[in-house]
């Protein structure tokens, strides 16, 4: 069923990129998938590295992704389950130091430095808005476009003045640039910088090797070479590769460790991202 008016195979892709998001977002999905780097491992072990997590809020977690084939339930024995990464779970988690990469260059600064898993967790907190995927899709391809055009685009089943809330939203999240009421929207810098995570969304939900979303027809860039760039963050996460091999490296295999996870062994509830607002964040 389409969800757009734009052509099929456009509004197919927006669906599985709102699909992919839609698996990694929920509160502590990216961490469990990063505390699985590694060997598969017993329910307690992997419990034992989330220990943040009450009672009984693992186990549905795990049913979830598991459901969602980014992890996989191996039952060697009745007394011996281990969990781990499906194919599938490894190929996606190149994504995530992309995620810390836009978030490090776009978002606003926060007082403190930031460990990388937090970037990530802000950074899915503002592309998982309703309509928010759709509405950067249209305006990425069409340049400036009306609220009312959008509308036409986006929810054409719906009245066109409910385009405007997801609208401000994305324009208070600094993703949507307008000049003010009655004029256009188009993306600001930060919802251009989209690019290359949009792409390896596409790429990866439709699945081709991240190493394709370079050539994404609406958010591919060929031929474009990436500058090394130094987190300013908390380096919780490797750093993304910067080499055309070593890109292609990372597209292939995981590159996570299970001391990546965080920057420091807490056994303290981390954190929750901070909450958007603002300009940027």
């Amino acid at each position: 069923m389409a969800i757009t008016a734009l052509p099929p195979d456009t509004d197919a892709d927006i669906a599985r990129v709102t699909e992919a998001l839609a698996m990694i977002t929920p509160r502590w999905n990216v961490r469990i998938l990063l505390a699985l780097s590694g060997p598969p491992l017993r329910y307690s072990e992997l419990a034992g590295k989330v220990s943040w997590l009450q009672n009984g809020q693992l186990h549905p977690k795990l049913k979830s992704l598991c459901d969602a084939g980014l992890v996989q339930r191996t039952e060697h024995t009745s007394r011996h389950v281990t969990y781990g990464h499906t194919d599938r779970g490894a190929a996606l988690l190149p994504v995530l130091p992309m995620l810390v990469t836009w978030a490090e260059e776009h978002l606003e600064k926060a007082d403190r430095p930031l460990p990388a898993i937090e970037q990530i967790e802000d950074s899915l907190t503002l592309l998982t808005r309703r309509h928010a995927a759709a509405i950067l899709w249209v305006l990425k391809s069409r340049g400036e476009v009306s609220g009312r055009a959008l509308a036409r685009i986006v929810m054409p089943s719906s009245d066109w003045t409910n385009v405007y809330p997801p609208l401000r939203q994305l324009v208070a999240d600094g993703l949507v640039d307008t000049e003010g009421t009655g004029q256009p929207y188009r993306l600001s810098v930060a919802g251009e910088g989209l690019g290359p995570v949009f792409g390896a969304l596409s790429a990866w939900s439709s699945g081709h090797p991240l190493t394709r979303a370079a050539q994404h027809p609406v958010w591919g860039r060929p031929g474009a070479a990436s500058a090394p760039k130094q987190w300013v963050s908390n380096q919780s996460l490797p750093a993304p590769a910067t080499s055309s091999a070593a890109r292609a490296a990372a597209a292939s295999r995981p590159t996570w460790h299970n001391r990546d996870l965080f920057s420091h062994t807490a056994t303290t509830p981390p954190m929750a991202a901070l909450a958007a607002g603002g300009p940027r964040r």
